[in-house]
This record gives C-alpha cells, structure tokens and sequence, in this order.
C-alpha cells in the first residue's frame, strides 16, 4: 500500500480520487479531492472538498471550504473557500479572493480585494477595488473606478515630487 508522504506525482487519464493525501502533480480528466492538497492540478473537471492546491488549472472547478492560490479556468465556483487569484470566463464565489479577472463574475456573501471583469453582480459582498462594464445588485466596495483615478493621480504626484525633492536633496556638484 502507497503511504500519503510517498505520492509525488499521479498520472491519469480518467477520474483520480484523492483523499487524505499530498500530491505534487495531478493531471486527470476529472480531479475529486477529499481533505486532500495538490501543488498542480491539470484537468478538464475539478472538484475540491476541504482540500488545497496550488496552481490548478481546468475547464471546470467546483470548490467547498477550500483553497487555491491561483486557478485558471473557464468556470469556476467557490463556496465557502479562498482563491488568491482567479483567471476565468464565468466565476461564482461565496468566500474570500483576492484577484478576480472575470467575463462574468458573480460574488456572493464574501470579500474581494480587486474585480476586473465584463459584467459583476454583487450580492451581500465587500470589493475593494472593483472595474467592470456592467455591475448590479448591491455593491459595497471601497475604491471604484472614480476613486482608483484620484489615487492614481494622488500617488503620481506625490512620486513625483518625491523625486524631485530627492534629486534637489542630493545633486552632485
């Protein structure tokens, strides 16, 4: 019997079923993971139950109280999870992300530092910067793209005159 510290890597072409185990690199058809944690996933479905993984990539990624740090996917749903950045065609989250670049982006009941996407609906959730084309529902967000312009040209100003005043500071004669 393989003990879950001997897996590194697995390899398949069907359906793998992960539990309670440490997987350096998964590439299957359809992943299932179960308490389980992955530094790569590649597949074409991903489901991940109370699991963690690195980097996954995939058409399909369903996860429930669990983590990815980046995921790139053509739909993904997070319920009650976390995802440090997220690279998708259509995303529903319920849970904390960090970065969101989205056709279409659904937050519900969660927290996003930054939204970038086509169209975002915003249900009982908090963004910290948020850009979109279309928004709806009810958006409670910090920094929306009126107040990302004057921080811009905030920043831009005090930069410069940080420079300047450096270089007055310190001119070599």
């Amino acid at each position: 019997m393989i003990e879950p510290d001997e897996l590194s890597e697995f390899d398949s072409t069907q359906v793998t079923n992960i539990t309670q185990a440490d997987v350096k690199t998964v590439r299957a058809e359809q992943v299932h993971m179960y308490q389980a944690d992955a530094e790569n996933i590649v597949a074409q479905e991903v489901e991940l139950k109370q699991s963690a993984a690195g980097n996954v990539k995939a058409n399909h990624i369903h996860m429930h109280q669990s983590a990815i740090a980046v995921a790139n996917a053509t739909e993904i749903a997070v319920s009650q999870g976390a995802v440090g950045f997220v690279r998708a065609e259509k995303m529903s989250a319920g849970g904390f992300t960090g970065a969101v670049l989205a056709g279409s982006a659904e937050l519900r009941h969660g927290v996003a530092n930054v939204v970038v996407g086509r169209e975002v609906h915003v249900e009982g959730a908090r963004t910290g910067i948020l850009f979109a084309r279309n928004i709806s529902g009810n958006v409670n967000t910090v920094l929306d793209a009126r107040g990302a312009l004057i921080v811009g040209l905030i920043s831009g100003l005090f930069a410069s005159l940080m420079m300047l005043l450096t270089r007055s500071l310190f001119r070599r004669e």
